[in-house]
């Protein structure tokens, strides 16, 4: 088992920043990635950032490339989601999920094994 808690959401004005943190315990060695998703209300859930653990390759979803940033702490089983330039268009509740194979699409839920509770991110315009 792994457990994940996302925190740092809240509202943010459009153009701000915000960086959610999530921590992770439990099996935690076992980590191939770890990963951003977004859900807004009425959409799908979708990829926003992941983050291998053995080394430091990022992958991005285009609509937030070069406003997010992903990183890690792996002294303290972390991962953190940096987003700069907000928009109203980012509100979303934000989850931290774990996978522990690495196989499979990255961007799709189905290959993530645990999530956290989620993080509600407001952009007002």
């Amino acid at each position: 088992q792994v457990h994940l808690v996302e925190s740092g959401g809240g509202l943010v004005q459009a153009g701000g920043s915000v960086r959610l943190s999530c921590a992770g315990s439990g099996r935690t060695s076992t980590l191939y990635a770890m990963a951003w998703f977004r859900q807004a209300p009425g959409k799908e859930r979708e990829f926003v950032a992941r983050i291998l653990w053995s080394h430091s390759s990022k992958f991005y979803a285009d609509s937030v490339k070069d406003r997010f940033a992903i990183s890690r702490d792996d002294a303290k089983i972390a991962v953190y989601l940096q987003m700069n330039d907000l928009k109203p268009e980012d509100t979303a509740v934000y989850y931290c999920a774990a996978d522990l194979v690495g196989r499979g699409n990255y961007y799709q839920t189905e290959m993530y094994d645990y999530w956290g509770q989620g993080t509600q991110v407001t952009v007002s315009s």
